[in-house]
């Protein structure tokens, strides 16, 4: 009898655990799609040229709304603005994705960022992968980028706030037009948008405090901001796609999981004015002009910036820089813009002409500006079009600024690595004896599985390193290293 008890107690142990794990894996796979927005037929939100669904390992198909999105394709000096494809979906656990190509038979395939190393296979026209964490991707047939699919995996919401709760602004699947335009949101309100939403209009976050905007939807404001935040404190802005976010004169405000994807001129993507204790987490940008900007006084907003933060985030530059930083400032009262940071990047395009205004990672000081301590760590950029890697400068363009800035200094270049053509020439170079570029550091600088460093070539001294990077170092610069710890 005794033995009898022992089995059946390990028995009921081994049924207990079984249906346990069970529990949690139905916990960890869950997959959501969202509500189509109104009927296809004629709806302008609408693109053809993609058919995505999505399933649970071995389930039922799900079909997901692939929307319209304008981008900027720019043939020598000319913008041609083309139409893209969008859709997104939450999962956890893993996700099996399909998507036919309705616009031309596949030769080739790319999935982007290319970090993330993503198999896949071609049957019938239609591409097979698989996904175990949510990641924001571009899927490019035949290395067509503008007609490309831009395909958001969100992670699931936690919590969905109830529509009727007093503090909660909701807009629920379909779409909705802001009367006048303008939504201004007030402090302590919550603005959720449901999965399949599309709002009509832009929101503005202005002179209030602890305020969130967030949820699944889309903000549709061609040729504007979907959100603007100024003189503001505690927003947090949360997992909906729009076109531009600028904040400024604002205080502790976090972005994350938000996509801006924009095609008109001036579109810029994450401007910060004047700004303190802001972080961008999880991020996708694909803009018309500067992805992610850092500058001082500028558009009204007074003041300089310090603790700004981007970190596991993919940036996208059709026109501009990737990255920019100081160019803005107040030439009568100088401000100071220090402690960036940029961390775990994807660059995948930067198409710049202008050479005084090129650089994936860019920091131009103007206006008697002084940039300090900006850290640039694991960034990994793609092949780009036209422009630099890097770019430190302080300039006197007239057309921008009324000073050259005071200075940069501390800066690093942490873990980068390029993959691609030969880029323009790099530039670091001061203004004056008093305006200098002082302690630049590369660690791990790599281009093209090489490996830069100053010993290298056998020789002490950074002037033949910076050579073999493609880096032009021109005067009134102190202090420029390049070292390996790998």
């Amino acid at each position: 009898m005794m033995n009898f008890d022992r089995i059946l107690t390990k028995l009921t142990g081994i049924i207990i655990c079984v249906l346990f794990s069970a529990v949690c894996m139905a916990q960890q796979q869950q997959l959501v799609a969202y509500p189509f927005p109104g009927p296809e037929a004629g709806n302008p939100v609408h693109n053809a040229d993609f058919v995505v669904k999505v399933r649970q390992p071995g389930g039922k198909w799900q079909d997901l709304y692939e929307y319209n999105v304008k981008v900027d394709e720019v043939r020598g000096v000319n913008h041609h603005v083309e139409n893209a494809s969008m859709t997104s979906f939450d999962f956890s656990g893993e996700v099996e994705v399909a998507i036919t190509s309705n616009r031309e038979p596949i030769r080739q395939v790319a999935i982007r960022p290319l970090s993330y190393r993503i198999g896949h296979k071609v049957v019938n026209n239609t591409i097979y992968f698989r996904l175990l964490q949510p990641k924001h991707l571009s899927i490019e047939i035949n290395g067509d980028k503008f007609h490309n699919l831009h395909l958001f995996a969100n992670p699931v919401q936690a919590t969905v706030p109830d529509p009727k709760a007093k503090n909660v602004i909701y807009f629920g699947p379909g779409i909705h037009e802001i009367k006048g335009g303008v939504l201004k949101v007030p402090s302590g309100k919550y603005v959720y948008l449901a999965g399949g939403t599309v709002v009509k209009g832009h929101f503005v976050v202005d002179s209030v405090r602890d305020v969130k905007i967030g949820g699944r939807g889309i903000i549709d404001s061609p040729g504007q901001e979907g959100v603007k935040i100024s003189h503001s404190k505690n927003v947090l802005l949360e997992g909906i796609i729009l076109t531009q976010c600028p904040v400024g004169s604002s205080d502790s405000v976090i972005v994350r999981n938000v996509k801006s994807i924009s095609a008109y001129k001036w579109g810029d993507g994450m401007n910060v004015f004047a700004s303190n204790n802001v972080l961008y987490d999880g991020v996708f940008c694909r803009n018309s002009d500067d992805c992610s900007t850092v500058y001082a006084t500028r558009k009204g907003f007074v003041g300089g910036c310090r603790n700004i933060v981007m970190q596991h985030s993919t940036l996208w530059a059709d026109v501009a820089h990737p990255i920019h930083i100081g160019l803005h400032g107040n030439t009568p009262h100088p401000d100071t813009i220090q402690n960036v940071r940029y961390t775990d990047i994807d660059i995948l395009e930067h198409r710049e002409m202008q050479v005084d205004y090129q650089g994936c990672m860019a920091i131009n000081a103007g206006d008697n500006n002084l940039v300090r301590n900006v850290s640039f760590e694991d960034i990994r950029i793609e092949n780009i079009r036209c422009g630099q890697l890097v770019h430190l400068q302080i300039p006197f363009n007239k057309k921008y600024c009324t000073a050259p800035g005071e200075g940069i200094e501390n800066i690093l270049f942490k873990n980068i690595t390029y993959n691609g053509d030969n880029p323009e020439l790099s530039i670091i170079t001061g203004y004056s004896e008093a305006r200098r570029v002082r302690n630049v550091v590369f660690e791990n600088l790599r281009i093209n599985g090489t490996l830069i460093s100053d010993n290298m070539s056998g020789k002490p001294g950074w002037y033949k390193t910076a050579d073999m990077a493609r880096m032009f170092v021109g005067e009134f610069v102190d202090s420029l290293v390049f070292r390996k710890t790998e």
